[in-house]
């Protein structure tokens, strides 16, 4: 077990029941389990494990369990790990006793739920463990899926990064499309300092592009695709005075570098887009 996990807790204003009814009747349509129903007696019992074949870090078991208790309040289920948690191949993340029905119509659903949230968890942790040591902190960004973004976020929080900006409405970002349309960076963080808001951050490309921004009033720099070489002069030249971010061209094979070179931040896209689903099953057992 980890010596310490991050705070576990979805947050607020996630609502939970929400998320479980449009899953299961995404999943249930209008007629329901057909196959359950058809090929379980009614009053059958379901003793099983979660558990997953590769090692990991756990994500989504709130959830999960509350697929099973909404089809079966009266379900037993013992949650053997926490969320946040890396787990060897071959852990029992929670044992559970209930009708028999309602455990399988909820199976898929509750699995696809921590396999999504773990393979994600997993990936970040995969990223933060190799930056260990530079300083720089890890961070995720909004390119998650549609209606999963909360749950995405939480996920990359449970493998130990930090959450970057959750929508629209929490910071300005002025990328090269406001600044292209505005005029200039300058021009851009202007219009955005008068419109009172107070954290603008400004993606800038180029060396020549700092010193409008800061001068006009940004508050953190993301240094886009920029070189090692080129993220040191940046880090250099801004001197503390706002954090900086390096971003895009991320992967486990540059990331350490990018660290290395004194930025505050580094933002892995990929965290939320291209993390493969953990590998975890829901078993039947006698006992």
């Amino acid at each position: 077990m980890n010596a310490a996990l991050p705070d576990v807790g979805l947050p607020a204003q996630f609502v939970v029941d929400a998320f479980v009814a449009s899953t299961l009747a995404e999943d249930l349509g209008t007629i329901g389990d057909i196959t359950s129903n058809a090929v379980i007696p009614a009053d059958a019992r379901f003793t099983g494990v979660m558990d997953s074949r590769d090692p990991i870090v756990v994500a989504g078991l709130d959830l999960a369990e509350a697929f099973f208790r909404t089809l079966d309040p009266d379900v037993r289920i013992e949650r053997l790990v926490q969320d946040g948690q890396q787990v060897a191949a071959g852990t029992i993340l929670m044992r559970l006793e209930g009708a028999g029905r309602a455990m399988l119509t909820a199976e898929r659903s509750a699995l696809n739920t921590v396999q999504h949230l773990s393979g994600i968890a997993t990936m970040t942790r995969s990223y933060v463990d190799a930056i260990a040591g530079t300083g720089a902190i890890l961070l995720d960004t909004r390119k998650t899926i549609p209606g999963l973004r909360v749950l995405e976020k939480y996920a990359t929080r449970m493998g130990g990064a930090q959450n970057h900006r959750m929508g629209l409405w929490d910071a300005a970002m002025i990328k090269d499309n406001h600044v292209a349309v505005a005029g200039g960076v300058a021009e851009a963080v202007r219009r955005a300092r008068d419109a009172g808001i107070a954290h603008i951050i400004v993606e800038v490309d180029r060396i020549d592009q700092i010193a409008p921004a800061l001068t006009a009033g940004a508050t953190h720099l993301l240094l886009d695709n920029m070189p090692p070489a080129m993220l040191r002069e940046a880090v250099a030249l801004v001197g503390g005075r706002v954090p900086t971010e390096a971003s895009g061209g991320v992967n486990l094979d540059t990331i350490r570098a990018i660290a290395e070179t004194g930025v505050t931040y580094v933002s892995v896209g990929r965290l939320t887009q291209s993390a493969p689903a953990a590998d975890i099953g829901l078993d039947f057992t006698t006992a």
